[in-house]
Formats: structure tokens, sequence, C-alpha cells
């Protein structure tokens, strides 16, 4: 079952892209300063993962006026992530994180991997708020194959007080 609202946030480390900079993202950096919005998408390259990513680059500037940094997760290389925005998705104004090693950390922390059938060993679909203190204030798994409603999870960002 995934982390839900009231539990504290993993603290984790992941290198990541943004655009084409490589970077480190530690969620522990925003403790005490900015709201966090944590999204996981499954799988590189897939139907669905190609239309949620520019959706979420299109508000990354809107979730950023409602106090929130965005950061997206999934068990898929560097390398993919930059590949896949030069042939695929365009460039991310936000952080693209890999959980790829050790295979799927951190999304285990968050206890989203999958570990049945039909693809083992990929994330859920998820979306979670982490409060300035660290606290998981919104925790939504969607549907794998569906995209996300997104500018409900924007509205929820508003809601998290301060």
């Amino acid at each position: 079952m995934a982390l839900k609202v009231g539990d504290r946030a993993p603290d984790f480390r992941l290198p990541a892209v943004e655009g084409e900079k490589r970077q480190e993202f530690r969620i522990s950096d925003y403790l005490g300063k900015q709201k966090v919005v944590v999204t996981f998408h499954p799988l590189d390259w897939t139907p669905t993962c190609e239309s949620q990513l520019p959706i979420l680059d299109s508000m990354h500037e809107r979730f950023r006026e409602a106090g929130g940094k965005l950061v997206d997760i999934s068990v898929d290389s560097i390398e993919s992530h930059l590949a896949w925005q030069r042939k695929e998705i365009g460039m991310m104004r936000f952080p693209l994180c890999s959980d790829f090693y050790p295979h799927g950390e951190v999304t285990r922390q968050f206890d989203i991997l999958r570990e049945e059938p039909p693809v083992p060993g990929i994330s859920e679909r998820a979306a979670f708020i982490v409060d300035k203190q660290g606290i998981i204030r919104f925790a939504q798994v969607y549907p794998i194959d569906q995209l996300p409603d997104l500018d409900n999870l924007l509205q929820e960002v508003k809601k998290v007080q301060d």
C-alpha cells in the first residue's frame, strides 16, 4: 500500500536531469522552504507517459506559483530520460529523476513499486504532495493506463497551508 496522507515522506536523493542539465535532486533541500510535488510515471517511451510529462511541463510555472516544486521519478536511467526528451517529449523544465540503481529504491520507499504482472519492476502512476515539514498532504495512485487529473493535483497544492 502506498504511503498515505500524514506519513513522513522519505528523504531521498536521486540523479536527475532538467532538460539537458544533469543534477542531483534531494527532497531535504526543500524542507522548511517549499512544498514538493512528487509524481511518478511508470516508464519512459510509453503512450500515457509521453502525454503526462509534457502536460506537467506546461503547468510547471503554475505549480511554482502555488508554492510547489515539481519533480518526477521513474525507474528509467538518466540516459533514457535524455533520449526520450530529445526524441519524443521535448525538454522538461523540472527535474526528471532516475530511480534506476539501486533499482526502484525510492519507488519502494513510497511503496509503489509494482511487483506483479503485467509489468513488475516499474512504479505505479502516482502523485504525492509533501509539505515544508516533510509530511505527505496528498497521495494518489492512478490507473497505470490513465492520465492523472493534473488540474486537481494543482488545486490540492494550493490547499496545502504553508
